[in-house]
């Protein structure tokens, strides 16, 4: 049965609460393009950082607002697009996808796929530029970041929340350096995201195999963008990267975030610009530039423990020329960061790696972001080298050298090999303290130098299978007790016997 009276009332009600409106999509017109660059007239409403959609479906990021017409760079080839081309504002600002989904993925700027192993299941996204958290959103950096080489924990130590440059000229280990760091924070619950900026492809993908092999692509993402695509995607790639860092930041966890390297990414940027018809500055950089690099930098930090103490660790790496430290990107990246790691040729060569220097590196977090136990030890390390390297210079000129200084001469040639360790074999924090403790307790003088690498290898197997519970201690307090000092020299001195 048909009740008339209900159906003109529900008529009614639904006349009563219509709305008209127009649905306004604002569209503009390409006058001119081309180097991945497009210049459109008409979209009067356009935002900065707002993508905007070409009719072969790729997107673009709007960068100049001009009065007449907008810069848009072209997150693609801009072999398909034309003059004439009608171009959509999407009223979306430029943003990745975030969360679990990424991890294990290799993605890039853009937050595709690059991997073949399908689209990316993530229901959050997350804007690329983000302004830093404030200085009351932040705590002091307190708790280290293990990078598992001997040389940085020991006397350069990264914190987490720490922006720690790797700097140094090509071919010298700086991406060494970074992956044996992400191989460390394995079952350390820290993930990691790797940017590679105007990499080869190829390099990439033995990167790639290199994590997976390691099981370190579990809590790793990596962002790369080819030398061979536009340079728009590669100045957006390591804020993409850190949009990704800091969606697990505010959710509490710790991030390690490798941007390489941000010289590329700087040239990128000065492409971008110069088409943009911006005004060039020293070097033809634009004057934004130390802008561009301290807003992303800036974005680390270790967040207070109301904001639920999350932390984001960077690690940017610059590549010199001919070991110009002081070249124009290399000295704005340096006072922005907490410190650099100095990697140099002439270590490299004489084959003392990783090609550390460490006169020149310097963290400006220090032992805060030390254990205990490390500290103990690493006091007397950084004082037996400076004094090395100061009797070394002199040494060359003497001819007859007493027997303290020979003593001091031998003690530190054999530190500088304590130092030197092979990729990809991080080590626990417990083995570096009890090589580094023998060493500048004297326990190595009488081994030869060229022996001390096999040294190092042997006694750490030594110590796990005969006196494991010293690295336990270690391990579990922190710190090295009396106790456990003993139980140490002890080891020593029964491993030497054999040896």
């Amino acid at each position: 049965m048909i009740n008339a009276d209900e159906i003109a009332g529900i008529i009614k009600q639904r006349i009563a609460s219509y709305a008209t409106g127009t649905n306004e999509a604002e569209i503009g017109t390409v006058i001119k393009v081309g180097d991945s660059i497009a210049r459109i007239y008409g979209l009067d409403n356009a935002q900065s950082s707002e993508l905007v959609e070409f009719p072969n479906g790729l997107n673009g990021i709007v960068l100049n607002l001009e009065e007449d017409s907008v810069g848009v760079a072209i997150m693609g080839p801009d072999t398909d697009i034309k003059e004439g081309d009608k171009v959509r504002r999407t009223g979306r600002i430029a943003s990745v996808p975030v969360g679990d989904a990424v991890l294990g993925r290799v993605v890039n700027p853009l937050g595709q796929p690059v991997d073949g192993k399908g689209p990316i299941a993530s229901s959050e996204y997350r804007t690329i530029e983000n302004i830093a958290p404030t200085v009351v959103e932040r705590q002091g950096v307190k708790q280290p970041l293990q990078t598992g080489i001997r040389a940085i924990d020991a006397l350069i130590p990264i914190g987490k929340g720490q922006r720690e440059l790797i700097i140094g000229d090509r071919g010298t280990g700086k991406t060494a350096i970074a992956v044996d760091t992400i191989l460390n924070q394995k079952g350390k619950d820290v993930i990691c995201i790797y940017v590679a900026i105007g990499q080869k492809n190829s390099t990439v993908a033995s990167l790639l195999q290199t994590f997976e092999r390691a099981g370190a692509m579990e809590y790793t993402t990596i962002v790369t963008v080819s030398a061979a695509e536009p340079a728009s995607l590669k100045w957006i790639a390591p804020f993409a990267g850190c949009a990704m860092a800091e969606y697990f930041m505010y959710q509490g966890k710790d991030v390690l975030v490798v941007y390489d390297d941000l010289t590329r990414h700087a040239q990128a940027y000065r492409e971008v610009s110069l088409l943009l018809r911006r005004p060039p500055g020293r070097e033809a950089y634009p004057g934004d530039i130390f802008f561009l690099h301290s807003r992303l930098l800036e974005r680390a930090a270790k967040l207070s423990d109301e904001k639920g103490g999350g932390s984001i660790t960077a690690l940017p790496i610059i590549e010199t020329q001919a070991g110009d430290v002081s070249a124009y990107i290399p000295t704005n990246v340096i006072s922005i960061t907490d410190g650099q790691i100095y990697l140099q040729n002439g270590l490299f060569f004489q084959g003392i790696r990783p090609a550390v220097d460490v006169g020149i590196s310097v963290s400006r977090v220090g032992s805060a972001a030390q254990t205990k136990a490390m500290k103990s030890v690493a006091g007397r390390l950084k004082l037996d080298l400076a004094q090395y390297r100061e009797l070394a210079a002199f040494a060359k000129l003497a001819s007859d050298l007493d027997k303290a200084t020979q003593q001091q001469l031998n003690r530190g040639d054999k530190m500088t090999q304590v130092l030197v360790q092979p990729q990809l074999a991080p080590q626990p924090m417990e083995d570096e303290v009890a090589v580094i403790f023998a060493a500048t307790r004297g326990h190595l003088d009488a081994i030869p130098t060229n022996r001390v690498g096999e040294w190092v290898n042997r006694f750490v197997d030594y110590l796990h299978e005969k006196h494991e519970a010293v690295p336990d201690a270690i391990r579990t307090s922190g710190a090295l007790s009396e106790e456990t000092e003993k139980q140490l020299i002890t080891a020593i001195e029964d491993f030497n016997k054999g040896f």
